[in-house]
């Protein structure tokens, strides 16, 4: 099988930030695919699965309420490899343009006090598996990272467009 563009990424040059992972075309519309990236890969440690769950909940809840962005919020989700989230928004913002939502939902993140939204036996797949003193503490330090040195170019040599319009980053 023929490796997909986003393994196809560096990681070994990515640091914290908020990335453009890919832009796509649907009809007339453009969804818009954000690396946001809370941890070094392969260099820091991960962030415990335990503590994303929890992280994913609570930004979850707070960007698809946020007044400006809820419309345009198709998805927030952990990465795979626990070293960020994935955040697929309608249109084609630049990460500088989500840097405010982001800094305000890892601020709620980090200041979040009270129960985790969702995290019981009703409204989510495995309730047990969470952390919210760690969550606090991760969302701490990545709403530092943004307030502080974010980066918003992945380090790449090219970008790669598709024959159907997807455009992904490449190194």
């Amino acid at each position: 099988m023929e490796l997909i563009p986003s393994f196809q990424v560096d990681h070994t040059k990515i640091v914290p930030g908020i990335f453009e992972s890919r832009l796509d075309v649907i009809g007339k519309e453009y969804v818009t695919t954000f690396d946001i990236r809370m941890k070094k890969p392969n260099t820091e440690p991960a962030i415990h699965i335990n503590a994303m769950h929890t992280i994913e909940h609570i930004v979850a809840t707070f960007i698809r309420n946020d007044k400006e962005w809820r419309d345009r919020i198709i998805y927030w989700g952990p990465m795979g490899c626990l070293t960020g989230c994935y955040l697929i928004v309608k249109g084609h913002p630049t990460g500088k343009d989500i840097l405010p939502l982001m800094i305000r939902a890892f601020e709620f993140c980090a200041n979040y006090d009270g129960e985790v939204p969702g995290a019981n036996p009703v409204n989510c797949g495995n309730y047990i598996l969470h952390d919210l003193n760690m969550a606090l503490y991760e969302a701490k330090l990545y709403a530092e990272i943004l307030k502080s040195n974010p980066c918003f170019e992945y380090p790449t040599e090219k970008r790669t467009e598709t024959e159907k319009g997807q455009i992904f980053y490449d190194s």
